[in-house]
């Protein structure tokens, strides 16, 4: 894996700053990646973000998204994945937020396919991973989460590339910041890899119930659909940010 980080680590041309100081700390693969994305009204996300971070709009909306990917190789520097512990499959509902004037992402839910998984995850990186009921085919994936009532059941199909991306599609995906609030501290995790190549994808069928407080997307159609095969991703240690 150094010798494609290295590669990585000099591909820095789609990036909108530069790289961070150090050394990365964890490597892992984020494979066959779906991307759903809403706009959404403002108000009802400014409550559900921390002090601290400002939502980011494009052309002045917010923007939610629900990502279903496959987590893969996932390992500390140095060391060799366990599959048992670092492939799995996982959904993240986040939004878009700045600080610093670094874009990123702020997750609202994390929901990973095995418990073990979630406990270490949860336990390392702080972000709110919980478990869920997951599988998933090779056009289908389906999730169940109990305890919020959250569903995804689709049926989809990849489509022609994206050659062309708009600046909303780059926008939506090209983002090298996690934020993370915990307790009363807020932290940016810093991320890189290469540009997504990202596809057209049509849904098939269609069932999710995803909400939180009056932030709804249940049963509502995506404003946008993207398709990745996934990207490689070098991430390092994450450093408070004063608020």
């Amino acid at each position: 894996m150094h010798a494609k980080a290295n590669q990585m680590l000099e591909e820095t041309r789609h990036r909108p700053w530069k790289l961070p100081e150090g050394k990365w700390q964890y490597d892992q693969e984020w494979n066959e990646v779906l991307f759903f994305h809403w706009k959404v009204p403002a108000q009802l996300l400014k409550p559900l973000i921390p002090s601290g971070l400002e939502l980011d709009h494009f052309e002045g909306e917010a923007w939610v998204s629900l990502v279903p990917f496959s987590m893969q190789k996932i390992c500390p520097s140095g060391l060799p994945p366990l599959s048992f512990l670092s492939d799995f499959h996982e959904i993240n509902w986040r939004t878009y937020v700045i600080a610093d004037h670094k874009p990123g992402v702020y997750f609202l839910n994390i929901e990973a396919q095995k418990q073990l998984s979630v406990w270490i995850a949860k336990l390392l990186s702080g972000l709110p991973y919980e478990k869920a009921s997951i599988s998933r085919g090779s056009n289908t994936y389906h999730s169940i989460n109990k305890r919020k009532g959250f569903n995804l059941d689709i049926e989809f199909e990849v489509k022609a590339p994206i050659v062309l991306k708009s600046k909303l599609d780059q926008w939506l995906t090209e983002r090298y910041a996690l934020y993370l609030e915990q307790g009363k501290r807020l932290f940016r995790y810093e991320i890189h890899h290469l540009e997504w190549q990202i596809a057209h994808m049509e849904l098939k069928k269609s069932t999710i119930k995803y909400q939180i407080n009056n932030l709804n997307l249940s049963n509502r159609p995506p404003d946008l659909l993207h398709y990745s095969p996934g990207v490689k991703v070098l991430a390092w240690a994450r450093k408070e940010i004063k608020r």
